[in-house]
C-alpha cells in the first residue's frame, strides 16, 4: 500500500502534537522538522481542525495542539480522512473481467488492503509514539 502525500503529512502532523497534547506549534514549525511543504501542511492542518482532530490556536504564538484520544485514534482513522483504502481493480488492466486469473488476482489485492486496514485499526497514535521513542532511544 503506497499513502498519498496527504496521509503521510497528517500523520506526521497529529503525531509530533500528540506526543505532548499541551505543547501548540505552527505548521512553519512541523513543516521544518519534517522537511514538507507549509502550503501543503496547511491545507491539512485545516482538514484536521475540521474533524476535531487537532485544534487551532489564534494569535502571536498561535498554532495547532492535537485534540484527539491517543489511546482511542488510530493511524487509519487519520488516514481515512484523506483517502479511501478500497482495493484498486485490476479490471483496468485487462478487458477480461470474467477470467478466472483477474478474478484470483483481485481476490488477493483485496485481501491484501483488507489485512492492511485491520493492521492499521490496530496501531493508536500511543502506540506510535512509543514505537518511535524506543526507536530515538535506541539509535
Amino acid at each position: 500500500m503506497k499513502l498519498n502525500k496527504a496521509s503521510m503529512f497528517a500523520l506526521m502532523a497529529v503525531l509530533e502534537l500528540a506526543g505532548d497534547p499541551e505543547r501548540q506549534l505552527s505548521t512553519g514549525e512541523i513543516a521544518a522538522k519534517y522537511g514538507i511543504s507549509t502550503h501543503h501542511l496547511a491545507k491539512i492542518m485545516r482538514d484536521l481542525v475540521h474533524n476535531g482532530v487537532v485544534s487551532a490556536v489564534r494569535g502571536v504564538g498561535g498554532g495547532y495542539r492535537f485534540a484527539g484520544n491517543a489511546q482511542r485514534t488510530t493511524l487509519l482513522d487519520i488516514i481515512q480522512l484523506f483517502e479511501s483504502l478500497d482495493a484498486e481493480t485490476l479490471v483496468q488492466y485487462s478487458s477480461q473481467v470474467n477470467e478466472p486469473v483477474i478474478k484470483e488476482l483481485q481476490r488477493i489485492a483485496t485481501e491484501i488492503d483488507d489485512l492492511t486496514k485491520a493492521v492499521l485499526d490496530t496501531i493508536t497514535l500511543e502506540t506510535a509514539l512509543k514505537s518511535a521513542l524506543c526507536e530515538r532511544l535506541n539509535a
